[in-house]
């Protein structure tokens, strides 16, 4: 890769907003990791959520600290840390996904049962 130690002024604005962005999505992720972790059963999404803002932070972080050094090792630990956060979010997505379908499931046999019991009074 060919590195050049200066940046250019769109670059720097760009990071610059969207570190900023990342800073306050990171914070939310961590409140509402903590509020969800009041529960037991909560803690099961709280806990991927605080490490999710955790290194979504830590992320724009070293894009901060790229943009002040120049330097290309933390352009590659701002790149990892929001690697780490995608995947932890698309795992979190997959499983909601399938919780979805066992829910709708659920509500469909319930329906169904519903239904089929709701025929035999009306028969009587």
């Amino acid at each position: 890769m060919n590195e050049s130690n200066t940046i250019s002024p769109t670059l720097q604005m760009t990071v610059n907003k969207m570190t900023g962005d990342m800073q306050f999505v990171g914070i939310f992720y961590i409140i509402g990791g903590a509020l969800e972790c009041l529960s037991i059963i909560g803690a099961i999404i709280g806990i991927p959520l605080i490490i999710c803002g955790l290194r979504i932070r830590e992320s724009a972080d070293s894009f901060k600290g790229y943009l002040t050094t120049s330097d290309s090792s933390m352009l590659e630990r701002a790149l990892e840390r929001q690697g780490r956060y995608f995947f932890i979010q698309k795992v979190l997505i997959i499983i909601s996904i399938a919780v979805v379908i066992l829910m709708i499931i659920f509500w469909i046999v319930i329906g169904i049962s519903l239904l089929s019991n709701f025929s035999h009074y009306r028969s009587i």
